[in-house]
Order: C-alpha cells, then sequence, then structure tokens
C-alpha cells in the first residue's frame, strides 16, 4: 500500500502508508512546515491534515506566498466571524453560507446570519474583537466527513435549519450521501474547505467593512438576511494598503461624482435601474458613442436600428428565453386584445439582447460569399431585469445600451475578423487610457447542461479563440465555464488606475446561432453554406464603460470627453460682455464652453470651474480685453500664461484630435523649460 509523492521539481518521496500533505512538508523541511498554509493534491486544494492514499500522486505544498492560499485565509476568517457572532449574539443566531470572495475588489469574505436583531456598524467593532480572542486561541480546525443522515442531525441538534436545508438540497439534488463538517472549538460549519490548521494562523491582518441585508439564497421571496463583509490578508501592510485602496474608491464613487457634476441620475417616479442621462452627461456619452461609430464606419461596419421589444418566439429559437428567463421583464400577453392575429398569442419581450434582430437583418435576402464578411453595429438598448439588490449605478443597471456588432462570415474569413475585433478593441483601451488589461479565455464546461449545440461546433469555435490568441501573443488565461451558451469568448479584463478589475470588451464565437436560425449564404460552387457568427462589444455598454470612466479619472475627464471643455471666467462684470466675444468664437471653432458672468468673484468661479472638472479655464479682464488674450489656467497644473483666442483654440484642437497626446499643458511647460 505504497504511496509514491511528485513533487513540483520532479523529485518523488515514497512512503509505507498513507500520508499527511504535512508530514510531506515537515519531510522536506521545518521550515516549510511551519510555513505551510494547505495543499494541492493532484490539482485540488486540500488541509495540511488530508491524508494521500495508496498510488502515485501530486502534490504542492502552499504558502503565504501562494494566489490559492489567499482564498484559503479567507474562507477561514469567513468561519471565525461567523463563531464570533454565535458567541456573542447566542446559539438563536442561524449562520447560513460563508464564501471568500478573492476576486472582488473591497471584500475578501462574507457570511450571512439569521439574527433576532440587524447588525449595524456599530456591532463590527465588538465582533472584530471576539474574532481577535479566536485567533489567540489558536483553536485547531478539524475535518470530519459524515454520512448525510448523520450530519444533518448535528444542525438539528444545533438548531441550525438553514443548514439542515442545504443539506437536504445536496441529498436530493446531487445525490450526496456524505457531507464534509469543518469544528473550531465549539463552532460547527458545513464546508467542502479547505481551511488553515487552526485559528491562530489568521493573524491580524483582517477588518469587518459592512453590513448589508442579503436575501436568503438572493430570493427576494424570501426572508432577508444579515450579511457582514470583511477582508483579510497575510499581510498587515498589504491590509493597510487595501484600505487604503478602498478610501480612493470612496471618493471616486461614480453615484456621488454623477449627481456633483451634473451626469446622470435615477428617479423613483421612473423605476430603478434606468438611467435618466442629464445634458452633461449625454454629451460625455455622444462624444464616446460617435468617436466609436466612426471607427465602425470605417472598418467597414454598417449601422443598423432594431426595435426595443420583439416576439419571444426568437428568443425561444435562439435559446436566450430559456437561459435568461428568470432575468427578463414579464413577456407582454396580446391574449385579451382584440384582433390578434395568429400566431401572436404568445406576446412580446422588452429585447434582452441585439442578437435575434441581427440575424432577421441577415435573413432579409439571399447572401453571396461575395457580401461576407457582413458587418452589422447598433448602439441598441436592451433590458434585464436584475434583482433589485444586485443594483449599482451604471455599473448595473436594468436598462442599458450595447456597443454591440454581430459579424456574418464564412469560416474561412472567422480568424482574421476575430483579430480584427481584438485590434479594435485595443484601440478602444488604448485611446481612454485603459491599458493594464489581461484576456481572459472563457470555454465551455462540458459537464455543464447549458450549453448549446454540438461538441464539434465548439471544438471548432475554441480552436480559432485559442489560435489567435496564441498568434497575437495576448496576456490570457483559459476559464472553463466562463463562455457564453452558444460559443467561447474573449473577455478584456481592465485593471483601473486604483488597482480594481472590471470585464469590459468581449468577443464571442458562435457556430450554433446560425445553425438554429437556418443561415446560409451560397459559396463560389453555388451551394449553400452555413456562416459563422461573431459577436463583439468593445466597452459592453456605454453604461457600465461610463460609471467606470468616471472613476477611472475621478471625474476629470480627458479634453475630448469632457462635457464642458472651458470655462470663461471674467475677472468683473466690466468684462461679461468680452467673456461673451470669447465664448462664441470658441464656441463657433466646435468647442464646448460655459461662460461664467456670475457677479461673484475670480477665485470663486475658477474655484467652482476647478470642482466641476472643466479641463481649461480663460481668465478674462482689463489686460486681455486690451490684447485680444486670453489667459490660461489648467484644472491641476493652474496658469499656463496668456494667448490669442486663436492659439488657444488651435492648441485644444490639437488635442482634441490627438485624444490627449499632444496637450497643451505639455506644450506651455516645454516652451517654458525652453525645449
Amino acid at each position: 500500500m505504497s504511496v509514491t509523492i511528485t513533487l513540483p521539481d520532479g523529485s518523488e518521496r515514497t512512503y509505507a502508508e498513507p500520508v499527511t500533505a504535512l508530514r510531506v512538508a515537515e519531510d522536506i523541511s521545518p521550515r516549510l512546515a511551519k510555513a505551510a498554509v494547505a495543499a494541492e493534491v493532484d490539482g485540488l486544494p486540500r488541509d495540511l491534515s488530508f491524508a494521500v492514499s495508496e498510488g502515485t500522486h501530486a502534490l504542492r505544498i502552499l504558502t503565504d506566498r501562494d494566489a490559492a492560499s489567499l482564498e484559503i485565509l479567507r474562507h477561514t476568517a469567513a468561519h471565525v466571524m461567523a463563531q464570533a457572532v454565535v458567541r456573542l449574539y447566542g446559539r438563536e443566531v442561524q449562520y447560513t453560507i460563508g464564501p471568500a470572495l478573492v476576486n472582488d475588489f473591497q471584500y475578501g469574505f462574507y457570511y450571512d446570519f439569521d439574527l433576532p436583531r440587524p447588525l449595524t456598524q456599530d456591532d463590527l467593532p465588538k465582533i472584530e474583537a471576539e474574532m481577535a480572542k479566536i485567533v489567540a486561541e489558536k483553536i485547531p480546525i478539524e475535518r470530519e466527513e459524515l454520512p448525510v443522515a448523520e450530519a444533518k442531525a448535528r444542525f438539528e441538534q444545533l438548531g441550525q435549519s438553514y443548514k439542515v436545508e442545504m443539506i437536504d438540497e445536496l441529498a436530493r439534488e446531487q445525490g450526496a450521501r456524505t457531507v464534509s463538517l469543518y469544528r473550531q472549538g465549539d463552532f460547527l460549519d458545513m464546508c467542502r474547505g479547505p481551511h488553515l490548521p487552526d485559528t491562530g494562523r489568521l493573524g491580524k491582518a483582517f477588518k469587518l467593512l459592512t453590513t448589508a441585508g442579503a436575501y436568503w439564497r438572493g430570493d427576494e421571496n424570501n426572508k432577508m438576511l444579515t450579511r457582514l463583509y470583511g477582508v483579510a490578508f497575510f499581510d498587515p501592510k498589504a491590509l493597510q494598503e487595501h484600505l487604503t485602496r478602498i478610501e480612493e474608491a470612496r471618493k471616486r464613487d461614480h453615484r456621488v461624482l454623477g449627481r456633483q457634476l451634473g451626469l446622470f441620475q435615477f428617479s423613483d417616479a421612473v423605476g430603478p435601474g434606468l438611467p435618466l442621462w442629464l445634458p452633461k452627461g449625454a454629451i460625455l456619452r455622444m462624444e464616446l458613442e460617435g468617436w466609436l461609430r466612426g471607427e465602425l464606419l470605417k472598418r467597414g461596419y454598417l449601422p443598423v436600428v432594431t426595435p426595443h421589444v420583439g416576439k419571444v418566439d426568437l428568443w425561444r429559437t435562439s435559446g436566450h428565453y430559456p437561459y435568461y428567463e428568470h432575468g427578463l421583464f414579464p413577456t407582454m400577453h396580446l391574449r385579451d386584445v382584440e384582433n390578434v392575429p395568429e400566431g401572436q398569442e404568445d406576446g412580446y419581450l422588452l429585447k434582452p439582447m441585439n442578437c435575434p434582430f441581427h440575424i432577421q437583418i441577415y435573413k432579409s435576402s439571399q447572401r453571396s460569399y461575395r457580401e461576407l464578411p457582413l458587418r452589422f453595429s447598433e448602439f441598441g438598448t436592451v433590458y434585464r431585469f436584475e434583482q433589485s439588490g444586485e443594483l449599482s449605478g451604471l455599473t448595473r443597471v436594468r436598462g442599458f445600451t450595447q456597443d454591440d456588432a454581430h459579424i456574418f462570415c464564412t469560416p474561412e474569413q472567422l480568424e482574421g475578423e476575430i483579430e480584427s475585433c481584438v485590434e479594435l478593441t485595443k484601440l478602444c483601451l488604448a485611446t481612454l487610457g485603459l491599458e493594464d488589461y489581461r484576456v481572459r479565455v472563457g470555454l465551455r464546461d462540458p459537464d455543464d447542461a447549458k450549453y448549446t449545440g454540438s461538441s464539434e461546433n465548439w471544438d471548432r469555435a475554441e480552436a480559432n479563440i485559442r489560435h489567435v490568441v496564441r498568434k497575437l501573443g495576448m496576456n490570457s488565461s483559459e476559464e472553463p465555464g466562463e463562455a457564453a451558451f452558444y460559443g467561447p469568448k474573449i473577455d478584456f479584463v481592465v485593471k483601473d488606475c486604483i488597482g480594481r478589475e472590471w470585464q469590459l470588451g468581449t468577443i464571442q464565437v458562435d457556430y450554433n446561432l446560425p445553425e438554429r436560425f437556418g443561415l446560409e449564404y451560397i459559396g463560389a460552387d453555388n451551394a449553400p453554406h452555413r456562416p459563422v457568427m461573431i459577436h463583439r462589444a468593445p466597452l459592453g455598454s456605454p453604461e457600465r464603460f461610463i460609471g467606470i470612466l468616471i472613476e477611472h479619472f475621478a471625474g476629470a475627464f480627458p479634453l475630448w470627453l469632457s462635457p464642458v471643455q472651458i470655462a470663461v471666467l471674467p475677472v468683473s462684470d466690466k468684462y461679461n460682455e468680452y467673456g461673451a466675444q470669447v465664448s462664441r468664437a470658441l464656441r463657433e471653432a466646435g468647442l464646448r464652453v460655459e461662460l461664467d458672468d456670475s457677479p461673484e468673484k475670480i477665485g470663486a468661479k475658477i474655484r467652482r470651474a476647478t470642482l466641476e472638472k472643466v479641463p481649461y479655464m480663460a481668465v478674462v479682464g482689463a489686460r486681455e480685453a486690451e490684447s485680444s488674450t486670453v489667459s490660461v489656467r489648467h484644472r491641476t497644473e493652474g496658469d499656463l500664461g496668456a494667448m490669442s483666442a486663436g492659439e488657444f483654440t488651435d492648441a485644444l484642437r490639437r488635442e482634441i484630435a490627438t485624444k490627449g497626446r499632444e496637450t497643451l499643458v505639455r506644450e506651455r511647460l516645454s516652451a517654458a523649460s525652453g525645449r
């Protein structure tokens, strides 16, 4: 019954009986054993107490230097927090689920509780203090595997009805016969694990951040629970850096800046998750969309416009309806309306996506291989009934626009079209200063029933995407289970200036919808062939993208995007007429100008324009009126000196044309230094 352990360096160790991961670490070195957090056995994370049985197994000891260890630390922190809550608030506390959140920018873990009374921010210091006591006790964290009936009886004795429900569900839906439990002293939880060896390994680098309400299982028909969020690191310095980033993110919150800068609003009278764009926000959005529309026309895209509603059968055919059914606005039924034409009784949907409409445009006439690729583009507004608790400013809404396009091409053209979509997405991100990104290749999980279409189609689509990603040398990772239900995809995951990651542009390859809708083109052989589709959106949606841009730039947009590009500021009422003259000249040159002819002092005017994040200010007084000049200020660099209105206009036009690569600030600083 010997066991052979293969280590990452290729060396092997043989044992005569089952051996724990900790024992292997001790045999390698006492120092490694002391630093060990958990292990990977045959690629799966395991506790250090996990015993490796007969045969040959790959084993890697995990320390705090391994990325996988952070999730284990935070998962343990969630259990320690739950134990602290039970200790403080008694056995009537019902604890439900508490996962780690490694990819969440702000939070590192949470736990949901059903409590006699909801907890508030005022309770967090007391819970943190109790967690510190549990850490100091260095309680061993022990795993045991029990038959379903026995595990259920344990939690029934503890009065933990949510755990009993979860065990019943595991047995009913997954056919589970055993359940893994973790015990730390008097606290017992149901969990897959793994965990740290004892509570002392959690250390001191943890912080509880906030409380929130959360429906059980995310269903608003269920009971509202109390969710406690926290974060944990191995190193106190890393914790402090994280808390600093959170504070910086708070200052950049697009929901706050959107109100302050007059960009957008939400109204209870309209409904949650349905943004109203105010004039300045509409200008920002129009500039962004206008620039992208121009780039699309250069690349041979054909604009189309489609309705906001369509027959529900369109999405039944595409497969979206069963897949998204619970995230859609209710179907509009026409059964009770007189004279409903036959075949329309099933009603209409607010469209959740644009693809079926673009497919109908493709099918509107017989297509030849000579027409392909056909690239249809639309800024099409779609609607999805997100849960109210998931709505978040512009980044999670119920009505949003997609910078959508669907490309219909031959299989031979496909990889070239994917490359072109990648190039366009990279151009969008570079133009907006979002060049720190990674590429995620989303593949299907063959064991997940949600994916539609034949294995042959999926294999071809995944091979196409992999080949393009390798050819372009992109920094990428493959993630099974992240594909769209109809095809694999390339997602651009962008890091903003304070280190948060956002999924923005996406490119999806689809052999399946052309099949489901019976799409054809006539080939050079005069026979019908099936095209391939690409779904792509380099921004994702203007709403979400602008929400992210607001936070990335902290509201201080580059000149070409700024709703107001220049504030003209007369130093007193005597110079309002000259200020109006300058404003007219700048406006006629195509620039966006605001004249502040209020009776306030010039210092107050400058402060207001600065707070409103206006890129440039043109101050005018006696000297400027006499010399037909303006005194130019930048929102962060301050005074840039005097120049003629024509010189100022030309410099601004250059900066706009180059999207900020040549800025007036750089020009003036360069001139001042003699370069």
